[in-house]
């Protein structure tokens, strides 16, 4: 059942299972794609998650993905699969979270390190809260903002599955971005096109340490992982004349 709110299609969950019904439904989905050997507890906690993605579904317009293997593969394995692919370091950013990804799979993921996700709607940022509540989940901080070149929460590493360009990402983390510290973009198949602009404006600062394209485990979801590594700081006189000048 749909809705359409301010133009806006709003998805309803299509099914409705208990813990038990949709932890052997996880499980089973995890088997056949390369995650068998995830641990059950964690994979616990991403159940209760699910659920508490969906329950809120219903009056909220979180996610477009509604059914349980949807979310299964292409918001968990999605999340998960970056752990495969580059060491990721802590304190973690996920900068524009939306209701938690990848974010609270990673959380999940890497229990007593430091998580802190960056969302500027509420109501997002509210049901974050009521998830770290529910999943009793530590070390994680939520900030209700946008991440942008104001932004000076210091970190060792961003991650985002969000569609702002390559340039655009690293012009929002350079003052919170520790020196040394990386920027892991979780993009599509066509991002190619953003890598020139990207380390035009700002190879003086970043260097791109890995480009690699990939596929969900026994699927066609095609994805490509970019990690850029900051080995110059800007000085502050020169972001304010590089955000005038953009």
């Amino acid at each position: 059942m749909r809705k359409y709110r301010q133009g806006v299609i709003h998805k309803k969950p299509q099914e409705e299972y208990s813990f038990a019904e949709a932890d052997d439904r996880v499980y089973d989905i995890f088997r056949n794609h390369d995650f068998g050997d995830y641990p059950h507890s964690q994979r616990h906690e991403l159940v209760k998650f699910y659920q508490l993605l969906m329950q809120n579904q219903k009056s909220q317009n979180f996610t477009r993905l509604t059914t349980l293997r949807e979310v299964a593969i292409k918001h968990f394995i999605d999340c998960l699969m970056i752990t495969r692919l580059t060491k990721l370091e802590f304190p973690l950013l996920d900068m524009g979270t939306g209701p938690g990804f990848p974010g609270i799979p990673l959380k999940i993921h890497f229990p007593d390190d430091r998580l802190i996700l960056a969302e500027g709607v509420q109501k997002r940022v509210e049901f974050l809260k009521l998830v770290r509540d529910e999943l009793k989940l530590t070390s994680l901080d939520i900030i209700g903002r946008y991440v942008n070149e104001e932004f000076s929460y210091p970190v060792q590493s961003v991650i985002t599955r969000a569609v702002e360009s390559a340039e655009a990402s690293i012009a929002n983390v350079m003052v919170c971005l520790n020196l040394g510290g990386s920027l892991v973009l979780m993009k599509g198949p066509n991002c190619q096109h953003e890598i020139e602009p990207a380390l035009k404006r700002w190879g003086e600062y970043f260097r791109l340490e890995k480009n690699t394209a990939y596929t969900l485990p026994k699927t066609s979801h095609e994805r490509t992982l970019l990690v850029f590594r900051k080995y110059k700081s800007l000085a502050p006189q020169s972001l304010v004349t590089s955000t005038v000048r953009s």
